[in-house]
């Protein structure tokens, strides 16, 4: 799978300063958890991934890293992983399959990254994940399209998480937001609302930049 923007904008902005234990649910190439482990100096990451291809790509990112020994992959359905009884978890990121009535992509692997189904990761089964399985005080931080997002926050609601930061993604000025990236917390709050430009006069925003500077080779 590429590495795409918004999913960078979600790596770069998730609140993980106070996070010990990080899970990156579906971590395809391990970009989640490898910018986790970037941004933190003490925080220990887990990735779990059901691809077996995608798995092994991320296995070689991570030992190829200098943050090998914080990152942990587990080659399996989240179920599976779920019946281990992890530890509980101080964050959790995710930038889940979204597409749920679009034409699915003829490349299986590609399909199951992108779209909801029946045999692949449920926004419903990600949110009773979270909910058994964050601290009390934990964070599940989620990427996905707006329309997409108000389903996934109906499922997360029903299992006690309420949307507590969201920001707005959008390409340019006047442009239909593009993704949300919505932090979930147990306690209802008034949700924070802000918006980030991916690019400015035909170039990457300043906010951009300066956000994705420390990951972005080109910037």
């Amino acid at each position: 799978m590429k590495v795409s923007t918004d999913a960078c904008v979600l790596g770069a902005v998730a609140d993980i300063a106070q996070a010990q234990r990080v899970l990156d649910i579906g971590t395809g190439t391990g970009l989640l958890a490898l910018m986790a482990t970037q941004r933190s100096t003490t925080a220990y990451i887990e990735a779990v991934e059901l691809d077996p291809a995608a798995a092994t790509q991320a296995a070689e990112n991570f030992q190829a890293s200098p943050w090998a020994a914080r990152l942990t992959l587990h080659a399996q359905p989240l179920a599976d992983f779920a019946a281990t009884q992890p530890a509980p978890f101080d964050h959790i990121l995710c930038n889940p399959p979204f597409f749920r009535h679009s034409l699915r992509s003829p490349d299986g692997r590609r399909a199951t990254a992108r779209h909801t189904a029946p045999d692949t990761l449920s926004f419903s089964e990600l949110t009773q994940f979270a909910a058994a399985f964050l601290t009390a005080q934990g964070r599940l931080t989620v990427l996905l399209p707006p329309p997409e997002m108000q389903h996934f926050e109906r499922d997360a609601t029903q299992c006690g998480l309420f949307p507590a930061t969201r920001l707005v993604l959008r390409h340019r000025v006047g442009s239909k937001p593009l993704r949300h990236i919505t932090a979930f917390s147990r306690t209802p709050v008034p949700v924070q609302t802000q918006e980030l430009l991916v690019t400015e006069n035909d170039e990457y925003s300043l906010e951009f930049r300066a956000l994705l500077g420390p990951f972005y080779l080109a910037l």
